[in-house]
């Protein structure tokens, strides 16, 4: 029997020197911005307008849209947009078309006061919303399609630039946003967060100009795959015509990649790996919620916030993500997954001592820190867990439907973050220990299907 020596780590790490990867992280990049625009930007902005605790999580509906852009997927997997497809490629069109979008609705932000308009603010964020998880369906299939379909190692190591990019776009984009309207505040500035927004707008337009700088390849065998799906639809119909080929179409579109996956995983593995998905982050998201606001009611500072949670945090997330990829690689993704949840969990506690604490910069940075750590590891395991699960046929719709199940439970259920806070009496201490338990029930069902699980 052939022995296979294992690799070292520098020959682990040589995967990050792909030139592929700078691609990945431009696109992380891309994808994390928009986060900074509708969470930490718009929570802060309404909580220094005067706006409630409740008021602040119930906004965070419009996160909601993440949870169902699978719906809209097969649309972006195959829909060309005019003109803008054949000068720069079909993915690279759907993005440019989105951040368009995501520069107009900053725009109209800059006009507008909450307070007198909170319907029109949260409209627009939800505008923002839709177009970022839009184009979100696009950079991920962009991203994976970046990498040959049996070049796992790779895969996961994409994985984690990709995260890398996309805290490097949410904790940067955040270090300019609060950096910026602390900043205007200070120069006696009025409307402050209006200005703000302005100047994130050209950090849009910069990232369409990265953006040509990636790669996409053309979509033959894609396009011939789904033809060939839509030929089969069409002889089970058993007839011809305008109205046969357009409902085939239409059915091969949805249903498609819904059917591959399935067939591909089992039924019951196929649950098992939805339920898993849905329940992994959602205490990670009650914390993300009402981080913010739990930092900005213990007194610290915008700046402070963007020292500790944005800039320091971003080098920290930055490394630990790499060195969360190299771990993923060298144990497997999914004991990865084991080890990164229990660590995310854990790190849950010291916001709860901070809250009984009170005030301490020390403690804050401890704990904003190894949250960070933790999420590192967790998001790539996440990433690489899911991507390797896709069939390249339907690359973005599959992706979209594996994400945006993980969002639903993110979104939906954390938007009550605020409420729960408030049932506590605003007890934080007992509201990081309610997010702590809340990954146990996911482990409980990774556990079970570990062992019957088809990556690549």
């Amino acid at each position: 029997m052939e022995i296979v020596k294992k690799q070292t780590l520098s020959e682990t790490f040589s995967v990050y020197l792909d030139r592929r990867m700078v691609r990945i992280l431009l696109l992380g990049i891309i994808s994390g911005f928009p986060w900074v625009l509708i969470g930490s930007s718009l929570s802060l902005w309404l909580k220094e307008d005067g706006l409630s605790r409740s008021t602040i999580g119930w906004a965070g509906l419009i996160f909601g849209v993440y949870a169902i852009n699978y719906l809209w997927a097969p649309i972006i997997d195959r829909i060309r947009i005019p003109w803008l497809t054949n000068k720069i490629g079909h993915r690279r069109g759907w993005i440019v078309t989105m951040q368009f979008i995501i520069l107009v609705s900053l725009v109209c932000w800059s006009v507008v006061e909450p307070t007198a308009n909170l319907a029109l603010v949260i409209t627009i964020g939800l505008i923002i919303a839709i177009a970022s998880a839009t184009q979100d369906i696009t950079v991920d299939a962009l991203r994976i399609e970046q990498i040959g379909e049996n070049e796992g190692t790779s895969m996961q190591a994409g994985a984690a630039m990709a995260v890398v990019g996309w805290w490097t776009g949410y904790k940067l984009g955040g270090v300019i946003a609060l950096n910026a309207a602390e900043y205007f505040q200070n120069a006696g500035f009025e409307n402050y967060w209006q200005v703000t927004f302005l100047i994130l707008g050209i950090v849009v337009i910069a990232c369409n100009i990265g953006l040509m700088f990636v790669h996409e390849s053309q979509p033959t065998e894609r396009q011939i795959a789904q033809k060939q799906t839509d030929q089969m639809i069409e002889e089970k119909l058993g007839s011809s015509g305008t109205i046969t080929k357009t409902a085939a179409w239409i059915s091969g579109t949805i249903a498609g990649p819904i059917i591959s996956f399935f067939k591909r995983n089992g039924f019951k593995i196929a649950l098992g790996i939805l339920g898993f998905v849905f329940l992994f982050k959602i205490g990670e998201a009650f914390l993300g919620r009402m981080s913010i606001v739990f930092y900005k009611e213990m007194g610290f500072s915008k700046g402070d916030i963007a020292l500790y949670s944005k800039g320091i945090g971003w080098i920290t997330t930055v490394v630990f993500t790499l060195l969360g990829g190299l771990f993923a690689i060298r144990s497997g993704v999914v004991k990865a997954m084991f080890i990164s949840g229990i660590l995310m969990a854990a790190t849950n506690l010291l916001f709860a001592a901070l809250a009984w604490s009170g005030k301490s910069e020390l403690l804050f940075a401890a704990a904003v820190l190894l949250d960070d750590i933790a999420a590192a590891f967790a998001t790539v395991a996440f990433v690489a867990f899911i991507s390797l699960l896709v069939d390249r046929t339907y690359t973005a719709t599959q992706y979209a439907l594996l994400a945006s199940i993980g969002t639903l439970g993110r979104t939906t259920l954390a938007a009550s973050s605020g409420e729960l806070v408030d049932w506590l009496n605003g007890d934080w201490g007992i509201f990081f220990v309610i997010t702590t338990v809340m990954v146990i029930p996911s482990l409980i069902l990774l556990w079970f299907i570990r062992n019957k699980l088809k990556l690549q």
